[in-house]
């Protein structure tokens, strides 16, 4: 039985239009698989990274995707769920070896043998898609399947990044940040660089644990959405927010974002970024470091981060924005994305 996928044959630029539309036989799940039939597709830009080979394919041709949602419609002989007909999430984290140094030390985010969904197997651009049973996620029924699509990547790196960020939950505080006197503790300060699919999810998840938040955003588009989600401070990167910011998380993926936001950090700040492919940080001087300042990468993600950021989902609640896109115009929503034309997340819809 054939399906629509839309395939990449060869890396090229957006605007080549890449993914060719193709029918391919509908895979069949292994023992310890289950198969989804898929509902919507979520556009990312590590999609977008991928087709235009800013990040070396371990296979070719490829089905990108890792924001899926979708039906389970059928089992492995040795899966042991999720049931058929519960709607499921898939991430970009699609299985890890669970034996590593990194899996044994609950950092299965590293592991030395980790597989992508979109990547180092078929994705979500397409009608339906194989997944190791203990790597996709029971939905609520509040969530929309369409909306939910960007929570499994836009939402969950967010979320990994806040906490890697140092923001970690309800009342996050500042305390002894500063040696200022002048300063009493008070609601955590958060800047975020960038503000698509991953910020506009971040945003809401950050002030349900009640930070004060800046954007840094050029699209007057992005700052009416931020400022319509509740940010406390809208702007663009070098602008000087009201206030030193204590976290801040850089989506945008240019390097020399990296400078211009260590510069608003105060004392022992911490700065995160979030994407999986950035362009070269510029030299910098020292002194932008110093006083305990942080730089981190965000890698990837665990089951717990997925598990995690659906149920804060569900308690924000969250509320992604979305444009939808049908299979067949994958071409036109990474374009979209890579110009920034969609007001937050593009997303694909596949079935009904």
């Amino acid at each position: 039985m054939p399906m629509r996928a839309m395939q990449l044959q060869r890396p090229a630029r957006a605007e080549d239009r890449p993914l060719s539309l193709v029918e391919t036989a509908v895979p069949e799940p292994g023992d310890d698989e289950v198969r989804i039939r898929i509902r919507a597709c979520g556009v990312c830009h590590t999609d977008l990274h991928e087709v235009e080979g800013d990040l070396p394919l371990p296979r070719l041709p490829l089905i990108p995707g890792h924001e899926i949602v979708g039906v389970v419609d059928k089992l492995g002989s040795k899966a042991p769920g999720p049931d058929t007909g519960t709607v499921v999430g898939v991430p970009w984290l699609n299985w890890t070896c669970g034996r590593c140094r990194y899996c044994r030390s609950g950092r299965e985010n590293l592991c030395e043998r980790i597989r992508f969904t979109g990547y180092s197997v078929d994705g979500g651009y397409a009608e339906y898609a194989v997944v190791p049973s203990g790597f996709c996620y029971p939905l609520s029924d509040s969530l929309d399947p369409i909306e939910a699509a960007p929570l499994l990547c836009a939402g969950v790196i967010g979320y990994r990044a806040l906490r890697l960020a140092g923001v970690h939950g309800p009342g996050s505080t500042r305390s002894s940040l500063e040696s200022s006197t002048t300063r009493t503790p008070g609601p955590l300060r958060l800047g975020l660089y960038g503000f698509g699919a991953s910020a506009h999810i971040c945003l809401q998840i950050a002030r349900h644990w009640n930070c004060r938040t800046a954007v840094f955003t050029r699209a007057d588009k992005h700052k009416q959405l931020a400022r319509g989600l509740g940010a406390d401070w809208v702007g663009e990167a070098g602008e000087d927010p009201p206030w030193p910011l204590d976290s801040s998380i850089a989506f945008a993926p240019a390097g020399d974002i990296v400078p211009k936001a260590l510069r608003m950090l105060d004392r022992a700040g911490t700065l995160a970024l979030a994407g999986i492919h950035m362009s070269p940080i510029p030299e910098m001087p020292y002194d932008l470091i110093y006083h305990e300042r942080t730089v981190r990468s965000v890698a990837n993600s665990t089951r717990q981060d997925v598990r995690d950021l659906l149920r804060l989902a569900v308690e924000v609640p969250i509320r992604t924005t979305v444009e939808e896109y049908p299979l067949e115009q994958a071409n036109d929503a990474l374009l979209a994305v890579k110009h920034s034309r969609t007001e937050a997340a593009a997303v694909l819809k596949v079935g009904g």
